[in-house]
């Protein structure tokens, strides 16, 4: 390992030179903030405070891309120096360092690397060698906790390496303290709520310390298509721009491509590298048992939990359905608690905390929980009912197994149970609304605030913000920089913008319909799962898993050259109807498109020869 003095004389004998020759397409690389104030490398490469017992690598450690160029050879051997340094890390796992180096050279980044792959790694690395503050936008408070806990653990008493938090949990003087900290240069990282961004006293810190990199963690949530959408996240490409554009970098560990489309349009990100690796979690039994009857369904899922090692989650659609096999699993005697939306928040945090520190065997739970949940130890991740899309049960799934040893996902599949799902992916604001909300902006004297428009229109704010989000789609409206709601130039009449308003309500709503269609698909295959799943986020298992339910049973195919489809994978074809789409797999008779409007359709080769409904694209689409 390096000696703090050595790596700093080669860190600011780096930046120098990049100082002098800037990389295409992006900031300097190193070069400190645009006040002029000199970059701080000294603070990224001192000794660990404490080395750790046993480096953390990946199964199989990442060798480090191809030097184009001798500064490239200097940004290789810089991170894996700092990642020594801090982190203690000895490799890198996949795709870390292809984002890293992206990073440094000034390049907005979007990276989706599977869970517990080190996605923060990706950027508190880089982030120790470019000068000026970093902001992370995270949408939990014990996610961000969580980061600034183990960047204390990392960088030890480092001047001006460590991280703060500024939100809702903490007193004003707290609050205070942080912004003036990240300011002044006394810590790197500010860890914040995408509502916090909403409040000009952060607006106006951030602006005052120039931050260098802009962090957008769980970046799913910005996507309308995504699963854990979050209308906050809607104006981080403004704050994004207000801030001076420094680079970007947007983590996820779950996005098919049309959720990494729309990342990348919202957050505004300038020719980005997009570094996707490793969705398969081969430790992870793919599994879906199949009822007709509902209670036959709910005693094999209180069965089945009962019969797992711990600990282990359960995701049920509704929050009467969490009560209720909580209420079941806890006359066996099992420690399992319930968890929703609906809870206050002390409860919510309780149920947490009990997880984590192994007080709890089983949660059942909404969608609501996971996301910030550290547990590496998750045996089992099993659906009560069907999830909504192959998105969310990849998310899920997810949180089982991360220490590597074996865990199971089972899937409790009854095709009623899809009715639901249909049923709340039909759901579509009404054009009276949409028109009503237009009609109240123009109506204003000047820019309004979505407090007073909310009041106004009758409806509450998270419903205000999915409707001036479609309608700003639609260019009727436009949100200014404070957040203040203003008539576009040159918008429509309000009843005409609404329908078009409508219009974009129904496609998503026909997307959605699409993904539940994907997730049936999953269910009822003969073919193996994971096959399937994988090619869900563009990517091809060659063979058969061998860990799944259809590979233990012997009715999973060998697997189809995907080479010898008639449309090459991930080429761009036209339907008749449909429009524009992505090939995304070859199932020998048959191949499943993503289609720009109206989602994924799985299409009988015959039927397409028979009536030539779909043409090659030669030229990527406008």
């Amino acid at each position: 390992m390096a000696s703090a003095r050595s790596l700093t004389a080669r860190c600011r004998q780096w930046l120098r030179r990049t100082d002098a020759a800037p990389e295409t397409g992006g900031a300097e690389a190193g070069a400190g903030p645009p006040d002029g104030r000199a970059a701080q490398p000294a603070t990224a490469v001192g000794e660990p405070k404490t080395a750790p017992a046993k480096p953390r690598s990946a199964s199989e450690p990442q060798a480090a891309p191809e030097p184009q160029s001798d500064v490239d050879e200097e940004r290789v051997d810089l991170l894996r120096a700092t990642a020594s340094a801090h982190f203690g890390y000895e490799s890198f796992r996949p795709g870390q360092l292809e984002a890293m180096t992206a990073v440094l050279s000034g390049q907005d980044t979007l990276c989706v690397l599977p869970t517990g792959a080190g996605k923060s790694a990706v950027y508190q690395v880089p982030a120790l060698l470019i000068g000026g503050p970093t902001v992370v936008v995270s949408p939990l408070i014990a996610l961000q906790r969580d980061q600034i806990r183990r960047l204390g653990q990392a960088v030890g008493a480092t001047p001006g390496s460590g991280g703060v938090a500024a939100n809702s949990q903490l007193g004003r003087r707290s609050y205070r303290e942080a912004l003036d900290a990240i300011v002044r240069g006394d810590a790197e990282f500010l860890f914040l709520s995408p509502e916090q961004l909403g409040r000009e006293e952060i607006r106006r810190a951030l602006t005052e310390a120039r931050p260098s990199l802009f962090v957008v963690d769980e970046a799913h949530c910005i996507s309308a298509w995504g699963h854990d959408f979050r209308p906050d996240y809607l104006r981080l490409g403004q704050v994004i721009e207000d801030l001076g554009r420094p680079r970007v970098i947007a983590l996820t560990a779950t996005a098919s491509p049309p959720v990494r489309e729309e990342i990348v349009e919202r957050l505004r990100l300038r020719d980005p590298a997009i570094v996707v690796r490793g969705f398969d979690r081969p430790n992870i039994f793919l599994e879906v048992i199949t009822f007709t009857s509902e209670d036959a369904q709910a005693r094999a899922i209180v069965e089945r939990v009962a019969g797992e090692p711990k600990p282990g989650l359960v995701y049920a659609a509704t929050r009467r359905h969490t009560e209720v096999l909580a209420t079941e699993l806890a006359e066996l005697g099992l420690s399992a608690r319930a968890y929703h939306a609906g809870l206050k928040r002390t409860e919510r945090s309780a149920v947490e905390a009990a997880f984590v520190g192994g007080d709890c065997d089983v949660v059942v739970a909404t969608t609501a929980f996971g996301m910030g949940i550290d547990k590496a130890d998750v045996r089992f991740v099993i659906h009560a009912q069907v999830p909504d899309s192959l998105d969310s049960y990849y998310q899920e799934i997810g949180r089982a197994g991360r220490d590597g040893e074996p865990a199971i996902a089972a899937l409790f599949f009854r095709p009623a149970d899809l009715g639901l799902r249909r049923f709340f992916a039909s759901g579509r604001p009404d054009v009276e609304s949409l028109q009503r909300v237009a009609t109240l902006v123009g109506l204003a004297p000047g820019p309004v605030t979505p407090a007073d428009l909310a009041r106004e229109a009758r409806v509450r704010d998270t419903t205000l913000t999915l409707l001036v989000d479609l309608l700003e789609q639609a260019d009727a409206i436009a949100v200014d920089d404070a957040g203040a709601i203003r008539p576009a130039d040159a918008a429509a009449p309000p009843r005409e913008a609404a329908e078009r308003a409508l219009e974009i309500a129904e496609g998503r709503g026909h997307f959605e319909q699409s993904r539940i269609d994907m997730m049936r698909g999953f269910a009822e295959t003969t073919g193996c799962r994971r096959q399937l799943l994988l090619a869900y986020f563009g990517e091809t298992l060659e063979q058969p898993c061998g860990h799944c339910d259809t590979c233990r049973a012997g009715t999973a195919r060998p697997a189809v050259d995907q080479r010898s489809s008639p449309f090459p994978i991930g080429g761009l074809v036209r339907h008749a109807s449909w429009g524009a789409g992505t090939v995304m797999r070859f199932e020998g008779d048959r191949i499943t498109v993503l289609f720009d409007e109206s989602g994924y359709r799985t299409l009988s080769l015959g039927a397409i020869e028979k009536g030539g409904l779909l043409t090659p694209l030669e030229t990527p689409l406008p």
